[in-house]
């Protein structure tokens, strides 16, 4: 087998086929890591703007809508704060109002592509921002563990 000891394929294959060493992370030692490390869950924070004509139930609808497709891609939603029927400083597709929705998520990266692509389709919404939360505020907002 051509000059390579036993002793030296241990040492290789214990420090590179780690494949999982903790669920969740990469390390340094793991196939592939190079010092990288994977968080399980990050936070987001997503504002919707569903359309200022349509009823309270219909925006709770959707809503409940945002709500399941979060939990069907593997999230959480956190917490959920109307703010209501706001005036936009300009108009939005002939529009002059709307209400205002913003959601805390934990959900893992790229798990809201599917989300954003509905809502971005979706005509009752008529603006939406899903945006990353540093950890440290999301740290600071109660989202993640110390």
């Amino acid at each position: 087998m051509g000059g390579v000891s036993t002793e030296a394929v241990a040492r290789y294959s214990s420090r590179v086929l780690q494949l999982d060493p903790a669920p969740g992370h990469w390390g340094p030692g793991t196939a592939g890591s190079e010092g990288r490390r994977r968080l399980a869950m990050r936070a987001y924070e997503l504002m919707v703007i569903f359309d200022g004509d349509l009823d309270e139930s219909t925006v709770q609808q959707g809503i409940n809508r945002i709500h399941a497709q979060i939990t069907e891609a593997g999230g959480e939603t956190v917490t959920t704060d109307k703010w209501g029927t706001r005036r936009f400083a300009y108009e939005i597709d002939h529009k002059s109002t709307g209400f205002y929705v913003v959601l805390e998520i934990l959900a893992e990266p790229g798990a809201l592509d599917r989300l954003e692509n509905t809502l971005r389709l979706a005509d009752e919404v008529v603006r939406h921002k899903l945006i990353r939360l540093p950890e440290g505020e999301a740290t600071k907002r109660g989202l993640l563990g110390e």
